[in-house]
C-alpha cells in the first residue's frame, strides 16, 4: 500500500525534500543549497538546471533516507518560490535565460510607464496585485525581448512560460506536462483570480503568447506522473501550491479572519477571507489562498522582501555575525537605549509601501552603537514591517480587525524566542509557534495527500494542529508606540519619493 508522501519544498536559496508518512509525520529530510546571480544591481538571477539537479538530487536523497521505494509513494506535493520566471524550450526542455528571481528590480520602468498610462486600476481589478516588477508579467516579456527571436518562437508555441512549480512538473512528467495551479498562476499578473483564467486583455498589455502558457489546474488534483527513471519509478504529482499558500494550508487557516505569518527570506502575511476577494485600500494584494475542486479561497496578502536575507546579509555581507542563530543572541544582549533602525530596503520595499527604488538604510547610529544594536535592528525590523501589514489589513477588512485575533507563524526565523516574544510584543498580539515548523512543506504534502485520499479533508486536518508556545505581548503601550514610531520615521527616510 502506498502511505507516504514527498513533498519538495523548492526555495528561494534552497530545495528541500521531505517525506512524510500517513499520519502526516516528517521521516526523512534531505536540502540542497544553490547558487544566487547578481548580475547587476537590482537583478537577482537563478540558474534553471541547478534548481532541477538540486531538487532531484534532494528527491532521490530523502527517499533513500526514509528506506522506501517509489512504489510507497502515494503522490508528489510541490511548493515553490512564486513569481520567479522560467521560459524552455518546448522540444528539448533547455531553459533560454537564467530564471528571474522574485526579488528581482529590473523591470521597474516597464512597470512605471504602465502606471503612467492608467493601466494599474484595470489590472487590479482582474489580478488583485500591483504593478510591480515583483510579479511575473514583466520578466516574461524582458526574457522574450532580450533573447534574440525569442518572441516570434514564443508566438509559435515553441517556448514554455512557467513559475518554478511548472518548470518542475515539466522536468518530472519528462515533458509530457505543462500545468500550473491557481495559486501560483495569481501571482503572474496574466491570470483574472475571478475565473482562474488567463485574461487576453492581460496578456496584450504585457505582450505574453497565449502559445506558452499553462494550464490552471486545481491545487489538489493529477498534475501527470514522473518519468518512472527519475526516482526509480512512476510517481503521481497530486499537489501544488506557491510557498505561502502552502504555508497557509499547512498552518490550517481555513477560516476567514485567520492570520499566518511566514518568515523565511522574505515575510508574507496572509489573511483568509473566505469566497470573498477583498480589493485593497492599503496597498496590499488579492491572491488566491486555495482552489479545490473548482472553488476558489481568498486571502489579503503582505509581502515583505527582505527578512531573513537581512540576516544573510549579516553574516554574508557585513561579516559581522558567524550564523544566524548568533543573531538573537546579540539582541538579546544589546544596549536598550540605543534606538537603532534598520530598513532592509535592498531590493525596493513591499506593501504597503510598494517602492521599488526606495534603498537599505540604518539610522540612529551613535559611538555607542556596534555589531549587537544592528543585529537587534534586523531582527526588529521584521518585526516592524508586520506590524505595517496587519494595520493595513485590518483597514481593509473588518473581519481583520476582530478582538482576540491570534497571529500564526513559522519559518526559520519563528525558532528565535527573542524574536517571536519582540513580535507579540509590537504587534500586541498573541502569536502562536506550531509544533511542526515545516509548514510549507506540510501544506504541500497535505494536498497531494488529499488527492490521494491518504489525509482527511480540511476541516479535519485542522484538528490536529498543534501548538509548540504562545508568545503574549508584555510591552507597556508608551514604549511600543515610541519604538513603532522610530521606525515609521526610519522607512520614510528610505522611501524614493
Amino acid at each position: 500500500m502506498r502511505s507516504y508522501i514527498l513533498a519538495i519544498d523548492q526555495g528561494t536559496t534552497s530545495s528541500r525534500a521531505i517525506v512524510f508518512d500517513e499520519k502526516l509525520q516528517p521521516v526523512a529530510v534531505a536540502q540542497q543549497e544553490f547558487t544566487q546571480h547578481f548580475p547587476r544591481p537590482g537583478h537577482v538571477e537563478h540558474d534553471p538546471e541547478e534548481i532541477w539537479s538540486s531538487v532531484l538530487a534532494t528527491c532521490r536523497d530523502a527517499i533513500a533516507r526514509a528506506g522506501i521505494a517509489a512504489s510507497d509513494i502515494a503522490g508528489i506535493g510541490i511548493t515553490n518560490q512564486r513569481e520567479t520566471t522560467l521560459i524552455w524550450e518546448r522540444d528539448t526542455g533547455r531553459p533560454i535565460h537564467r530564471a528571474i528571481v522574485w526579488q528581482d528590480r529590473r523591470t521597474a520602468d516597464r512597470c512605471q510607464a504602465l502606471k503612467g498610462a492608467g493601466r494599474e486600476p484595470g489590472i487590479t481589478a482582474r489580478t488583485g496585485l500591483l504593478l510591480d516588477p515583483y510579479f511575473s508579467g514583466t520578466k516574461v516579456a524582458w526574457i522574450l525581448d532580450a533573447v534574440p527571436g525569442a518572441r516570434e518562437r514564443a508566438a509559435r508555441g515553441e517556448l514554455c512560460f512557467g513559475t518554478v512549480d511548472s518548470f518542475l512538473i515539466w522536468r518530472l512528467t519528462g515533458g509530457k506536462v505543462h500545468a500550473t495551479d491557481a495559486t501560483n498562476a495569481s501571482r503572474t499578473l496574466l491570470l483574472d483570480i475571478h475565473s482562474s483564467r488567463f485574461d487576453d486583455e492581460l496578456l496584450d498589455i504585457f505582450e505574453v503568447p497565449r502559445p506558452m502558457l499553462p494550464e490552471v489546474k486545481d491545487c489538489a488534483t493529477l498534475f501527470g506522473t514522473t518519468a518512472p527513471a527519475l526516482l526509480g519509478g512512476a510517481i503521481a504529482i497530486r499537489g501544488v501550491a506557491g510557498d505561502q499558500q502552502a504555508a497557509t494550508i499547512g498552518q490550517a487557516c481555513f477560516a476567514p479572519g485567520m492570520m499566518k505569518s511566514t518568515y523565511g527570506t522574505g515575510c508574507f502575511a496572509l489573511l483568509n477571507t473566505g469566497r470573498q476577494s477583498v480589493i485593497s485600500r492599503n496597498r496590499l494584494l488579492t491572491t488566491i489562498a486555495y482552489q479545490l475542486a473548482g472553488e476558489r479561497t481568498y486571502a489579503l496578502e503582505g509581502s515583505i522582501f527582505v527578512a531573513g536575507a537581512a540576516v544573510q546579509w549579516l553574516r554574508d555581507g557585513l561579516r559581522v555575525i558567524p550564523d544566524a542563530a548568533a543573531t538573537a543572541r546579540l539582541a538579546a544582549a544589546a544596549d536598550p537605549d540605543q534606538a537603532v533602525y534598520l530598513v532592509p530596503a535592498f531590493v525596493g520595499l513591499g506593501a504597503p509601501w510598494w517602492d521599488a527604488e526606495a534603498r537599505g538604510i540604518i539610522t540612529g547610529l551613535t559611538r555607542g552603537a556596534g555589531t549587537a544594536e544592528i543585529a537587534r535592528a534586523a531582527l526588529e525590523a521584521v518585526c516592524y514591517q508586520t506590524r505595517d501589514l496587519l494595520e493595513a489589513m485590518r483597514g481593509d477588512w473588518q473581519g481583520g480587525n476582530a478582538a482576540g485575533t491570534v497571529l500564526r507563524v513559522d519559518g526559520g526565523m519563528v525558532a528565535s524566542d527573542w524574536t517571536m516574544q519582540f513580535l507579540a510584543d509590537i504587534i500586541d498580539a498573541p502569536v502562536d509557534r506550531p509544533k511542526v515548523l515545516e509548514t510549507t512543506a506540510l501544506g504541500a504534502a497535505y494536498l497531494a495527500g488529499l488527492d490521494a485520499g491518504l489525509y482527511p479533508p480540511p476541516a479535519e486536518f485542522a484538528k490536529g494542529w498543534q501548538l509548540d508556545r504562545r508568545f503574549m505581548p508584555h510591552m507597556d503601550e508608551g514604549t511600543r508606540a515610541r519604538k513603532f514610531a522610530g521606525w515609521r520615521d526610519a522607512v520614510s527616510r528610505a522611501l524614493s519619493r
